[in-house]
């Protein structure tokens, strides 16, 4: 039963999540690394782009930060449970819809993974216009943030598409 899914497909998929994955993980543990090695600080710092490390303890762009540990874990398994039900959407889609669905499992996992192991995520890159600062974020963000505008354009599509076959 287990090898019907073994295809080609099936290591395409795992390949494009664990690629998303290593991408994160490499530039997190690079900026950590930067940032332990200076003692802090900006590590890059110009007009529209700062790169300085802070632990989000949230979800995206630091949202739902809380204080005491049984929300934080509430939040982790929630997490979790969302990634299981992606992972279920992966395997019922296809084409453009199940690369979306890999680029967000592919940034979730790599989040998760910082929750588990740091206990926060490391966000890291800061856009900015004068004194307007958009939420600091990591690759996994960017990962995530693609896929969920793919879908959203998807089902637009989509949306049309039927319209006009009306």
């Amino acid at each position: 039963m287990i090898f019907t899914y073994l295809t080609k497909k099936f290591y395409i998929n795992i390949f494009t999540v664990f690629f998303i994955f290593f991408l994160d993980r490499i530039s997190k543990l690079y900026v950590i690394y930067l940032h332990d090695k200076r003692f802090g600080g900006d590590l890059f710092s110009s007009d529209y782009l700062n790169i300085n490390l802070i632990w989000n303890e949230g979800i995206a762009f630091g949202l739902f930060a809380f204080e005491e540990s049984k929300f934080y874990n509430f939040l982790t398994l929630f997490i979790s449970l969302i990634i299981s039900v992606i992972i279920y959407m992966v395997i019922k889609s296809n084409g453009l819809k199940r690369f979306a669905l890999l680029m967000i499992i592919g940034g979730a996992l790599g989040n998760l993974y910082d929750r588990v192991v740091f206990l926060a995520v490391p966000d890291f890159i800061d856009f900015h216009i004068g004194n307007f600062h958009w939420f600091t974020f990591n690759i996994a963000d960017i990962f995530i943030s693609v896929g969920v505008i793919f879908m959203i354009l998807l089902e637009f599509i989509d949306n049309n598409k039927d319209k006009i076959n009306e």
